[in-house]
C-alpha cells in the first residue's frame, strides 16, 4: 500500500541515498568511506523507524472501524 507518507519516506530515502552516494565518491580514505557509512545507517534507520511508527498509526486507526 503506498500511501503519502510513503511517497514521502520514499523521496526522502532517495535524498538520503544521492548525498551518500556523492560524499563516497569524494571520499579520500578508508576511515571516512566507513564514517560516511555509519552515519548514512542511523539516517536510514531514523526514516525508517518513523516511516514505521506513521504505518502502524495508520493500521491502528483502521483497526478501530472494525470494532
Amino acid at each position: 500500500m503506498v500511501s503519502p507518507n510513503s511517497k514521502s519516506y520514499f523521496r526522502e530515502v532517495e535524498k538520503s541515498h544521492r548525498s551518500y552516494n556523492a560524499a563516497l565518491r569524494r571520499a579520500k580514505s578508508r576511515q571516512s568511506v566507513m564514517n560516511l557509512y555509519w552515519r548514512h545507517k542511523r539516517q536510514h534507520e531514523a526514516l525508517l523507524k518513523r516511516h514505521l511508527r506513521d504505518e502502524m498509526v495508520a493500521v491502528v486507526q483502521l483497526k478501530k472501524k472494525f470494532k
